[in-house]
Parts: C-alpha cells; sequence; structure tokens
C-alpha cells in the first residue's frame, strides 16, 4: 500500500456536530471556540484528527449543509480568526482538520444563485440546472418533486434536497473552477483534508434517470482532488459505492481522486426503512464489514471503520436494541469494528455509548428531513404512531447537545440549547460515565491506545475464525510475527473454542479472563496477544 495511505490508517477522526458540541458564550448554540475547550479531551480519548460538520455561512434550513458562503463563518460558530485558531491549536497538539465539502448544492441564498436567477443572460445564469418544465419525476430526498419552479427567473431549477438547496450545474467549467477555489482557500488556511458530502450526484445521468453517478463524475472528482497541489490532502467520500470496481473507481491511489468513501451496507442492519425498525442481526453486520474488508484488503484499497454520524440514529439502538447491557454492547461494538484495519471514524458522544433518544412532541425536532417526513406519515397513522417511526429514524437523534454532565443541559450549554437535550442525560453523559466501573469512554481509550501501538491491528492481515452461523465474530490481526486475537459474542451466551491457542489478556469488557476458550456472557469483548 502507499505509504500516504499507510500514514492514514493510523488516523481516529472524531466527528464534531459543531451546533451541538459545546457552547462557550452562553447562546445555546455550540461553536468553534467550543471545540476549542476540548481539544485536551479528544486527545486524552486517542484522537488525532477531527471532522467538523459545515460551519460557514448559511441559512440553516437543513443545518449548515444548505451553504451561502464557502469561504466565511456562520455568525453562530464564530469568525474566520476563530478558525484559524481552531487549525492552530489543533496543529500544536498534532492533530487535523477535515472539514466537511458540500460540492453537490448551495442555499438558495448563494450570491451564485441570486444572480442565476436573476436572467439566462447572467454571467450566473448556467451555475445551476434550469429548465422550462421539470425533465423528469426526480423526488427530494426531503419529500415532493425536487424540481422548483422560480418566478423571477420564469424557470425551473433542481433541488436534490430542500426547495433552498439548488443543485450545482458542474457541466459548466465555471462551477469546476468555483469549486477547486473553495478547496484551494481552506488548504491556504491549513486545512488538512475534506469529507465530501453527497460527492457522487455532482454528475447527473439524465439518460439512466438518476441522480447519481453520472457520465462525467470521475473526471469532476479528478479536477479538485487529483492536481499536485492537493495531493497531500485525505479525503473521504459520502459515496453510495456498492461494488468493489466502483469504489476502486473513488479510490484507488493511482486515480488521484478521493482516499476513501464510507461503506454505508451496515448501515441499513436493524431497519426496512429508514424510519421503521426490524428485529437487528449482528451476524448480518459481521457478514458486510468481513466482505468489504476482504475485497478493500484484496484490491489496495482504503477501508473506513464507523458505526455512527450525523444522518444516522445512534447504531447502538438499531443493532442490539435498548439493551440493559449498554456498556458491554457498546463496548463490544467498539472492539468489533476499531480492531479491524482502515481509517477510524468515531462521532461525538459514542465513545460514551449513548443510545437514542425518545420524545413525546415533534416540537422537540429540528431536522427538515424528520419534520415533513412526519406529515407524510399522519396521512395514514396516528400521530403517536407516526412520532414512534420519528422517534427510530430521525437524524436529531445524533444531533442533541453533547452530555458532558447530567445538569439541566448536560454541560452543553448554560442556556437552553437551540434543540432539546438528549432525553437519557440525566444517566448517559461524560461525568456519570467516568465516574462508572463500567465507563465506555476508558474501554474506548484503552482500545484507541492498544490501537495505535500494535502493527498488527494498524495493517495486517485478517483471519476470520468464525462461521456463518455462528452468533459471534472471532478474528486474528498479524504482521510481523504479531499476532492479535479479538473475541466479540453477540446478544447471547456462547461457547467459544480457539484452539491450539495461548494467549494473554490484552483488552476485555467483562473480566480478567485467563483462558481464551469457554463460556462468554452477552456482548463480551476480549483481546488477546497470542504467543
Amino acid at each position: 500500500m502507499n505509504k500516504k495511505y499507510q500514514n492514514f490508517l493510523k488516523m481516529v477522526i472524531y466527528q464534531i456536530y459543531p451546533r451541538s458540541f459545546r457552547d462557550s458564550n452562553g447562546d445555546g448554540i455550540g461553536d468553534i471556540n467550543g471545540v476549542i475547550e476540548k481539544l485536551d479531551y479528544l486527545k486524552e480519548l486517542g484522537v488525532n484528527a477531527i471532522w467538523m460538520c459545515p460551519c460557514y455561512k448559511s441559512p440553516n434550513d437543513d443545518n449548515g449543509y444548505d451553504i451561502s458562503d464557502y469561504c466565511d463563518i456562520m455568525d453562530e460558530f464564530g469568525t474566520m480568526e476563530d478558525i484559524k485558531r481552531l487549525i492552530s491549536e489543533l496543529h500544536s497538539r498534532e492533530m487535523k482538520l477535515i472539514m466537511d465539502f458540500v460540492p453537490n448544492h448551495t442555499s438558495t441564498s448563494h450570491k451564485w444563485f441570486q444572480e442565476s436567477r436573476k436572467s439566462k443572460d447572467n454571467p450566473y445564469s448556467d451555475y445551476y440546472y434550469w429548465f422550462d418544465e421539470p425533465q423528469n419525476d426526480w423526488e427530494s430526498a426531503f419529500s415532493g418533486s425536487a424540481w422548483e419552479y422560480d418566478e423571477m427567473r420564469g424557470q425551473y431549477y433542481l433541488h436534490s434536497y430542500a426547495v433552498s438547496q439548488a443543485d450545482l450545474n458542474w457541466d459548466n467549467p465555471a462551477v469546476v473552477k468555483e469549486m477547486q477555489g473553495v478547496i484551494d482557500f481552506w488548504i491556504n488556511l491549513g486545512v488538512d483534508g475534506f469529507r465530501c458530502d453527497v460527492i457522487d450526484q455532482i454528475s447527473k445521468d439524465w439518460e439512466q434517470n438518476q441522480n447519481m453517478f453520472g457520465p462525467r463524475l470521475h473526471e469532476y472528482i479528478h479536477a479538485l482532488f487529483g492536481r499536485e497541489e492537493v495531493a497531500h490532502l485525505f479525503t473521504i467520500g459520502e459515496c453510495w459505492c456498492q461494488d468493489i470496481e466502483e469504489l476502486y473507481k473513488h479510490t484507488a491511489f493511482e486515480r488521484g481522486e478521493l482516499s476513501t468513501v464510507f461503506q454505508f451496507n451496515h448501515m441499513e442492519c436493524g431497519r426496512e426503512s429508514k424510519f421503521v425498525p426490524k428485529t437487528p442481526d449482528l451476524r448480518e453486520v459481521r457478514d458486510i464489514v468481513i466482505d468489504w474488508e476482504t475485497l478493500c484488503e484484496e484490491h489496495n484499497l482504503l477501508y473506513t471503520l464507523f458505526t455512527d454520524n450525523h444522518d444516522q440514529p445512534q447504531f447502538l439502538s438499531r443493532v442490539t436494541g435498548y439493551s440493559k447491557l449498554r456498556y458491554e454492547a457498546a463496548t463490544m461494538l467498539a472492539a468489533m469494528f476499531y480492531l479491524l484495519k482502515g481509517v477510524s471514524v468515531i462521532y461525538q458522544g459514542q465513545e460514551l455509548g449513548m443510545t437514542a433518544a425518545h420524545y413525546d412532541a415533534i416540537e422537540d425536532f429540528d431536522d427538515i428531513e424528520s419534520i415533513n417526513y412526519y406529515q407524510e406519515l399522519l396521512k395514514t397513522m396516528s400521530p403517536k404512531e407516526a412520532l414512534e417511526g420519528i422517534n427510530f429514524g430521525s437524524r436529531d437523534n445524533t444531533r442533541h447537545p453533547m452530555c458532558w454532565d447530567d445538569s439541566e443541559y448536560g454541560g452543553f450549554s448554560d442556556v437552553k440549547p437551540w434543540i432539546a437535550v438528549h432525553s437519557e442525560v440525566k444517566t448517559q453523559n461524560l461525568k456519570t460515565d467516568l465516574a462508572s466501573e463500567k465507563s465506555v469512554f476508558r474501554f474506548y481509550q484503552k482500545l484507541l491506545k492498544l490501537r495505535a501501538s500494535s502493527d498488527a491491528i494498524l495493517s495486517g492481515s485478517l483471519q476470520v475464525l468464525s462461521k456463518k452461523e455462528d452468533r459471534f465474530f472471532v478474528y486474528v490481526r498479524e504482521a510481523d510475527g504479531e499476532k492479535i486475537l479479538v473475541i466479540c459474542n453477540f446478544e447471547e451466551p456462547s461457547e467459544i473454542l480457539v484452539e491450539d491457542v495461548i494467549g494473554t489478556l490484552l483488552l476485555s469488557n467483562y473480566r480478567e479472563r485467563k483462558e481464551v476458550s469457554g463460556l462468554y456472557a452477552p456482548y463480551e469483548t476480549a483481546v488477546f496477544e497470542l504467543k
């Protein structure tokens, strides 16, 4: 594997939703200075990079993913001086900053759109998709038609998401140049990489009638990141690559596109659809992860290890239910994922074992997708039934304020936050976790320290010892004579036999085990160095 990619395997990225991380100035909204306050906490956890969700100028119709100025900071979050100080503080701790880059669409408040809608001969006229009539029956990801009529222009424009998020026309070379300029602006400030939001949608496939993976997609990605001056960046794409061929096109080192992408297949486990649950089966999660891990190794590609993000309710709740064994389930999942080979990404609160929240009123939700879907559900079910679906699937589950302590507002702020505090703030918070003998944070801390110190875990081979029918996951990581055995039992007690091995226990979430083989409790995990 390329040396640069080898270094990326050492990355432990912590995703921050800045609006909900820490309020430093008492306005109920998280901000950049709040992030700076907590950098030592993240360093102590074992993190060496942060990914910041959008903090650019925005009307906030979609919580910052509707950008009105790519080269300035949202007023609520701070100033450009604050972001420069964040970069400096990160680098002084040998940590990196990964910015969220949103190339598919802008806010309709953006100067480009405001100019574009004025007339067909405006210099910005072709920055967006304009037609006299809708070109197809595409639906917005947030419900309703993806086409909106604009009175000023007298035409329809495409919006794959909210009406106020107009899709950029990347077939216009001026748009490509503008977006290259955005990348260069942030590189010059010292940013170390980008997470690229729905980047697979920047080229439309009109012939196949799909809003992604268009014929010029890789040309456009290469135009952004195939340039020599940005070759050092770490880039990770939000791309729905469903096969190894497409993954290779996106991430093979020699192609000069992305460093890696998020593979989302395992995120569908535990649900029929986004707002409809189904009985979870951790074997399904295990098998999907094994398949992609193996494929990436065979094709010399980087895999991404993650369970949570700002668009999904907590994975812990979805795949283990609301288990009384929250500590055990959270730590087992951590070992299951983060002792594999790949770039590690942790979402804020995940290191505390946060579960999904639950509310009795739609007014406790802010997410535009959830609110729109709630109105759709009311057409066929009662408000109570509709709210259950929203509680299960809402993106707000992971957007509630970070719970630093058990106070009224969770230590996030001294005033009422912009969105309801997590419903379990009294029991699920950093202060309570650290005071417990069963601390999820301390387990993560030990796990990440082990990961950083082991060549076998960072870059070794993978040998899976468990079978598909087993309700557990047993695997060995090996490099240069170092062998690490990882045992992750699922929801039922299991007798696990690993023949002909003698191991020294390195990490466990239950008790000090002297023998590798034996009876494993529900969600028990144990890590051994084999002799």
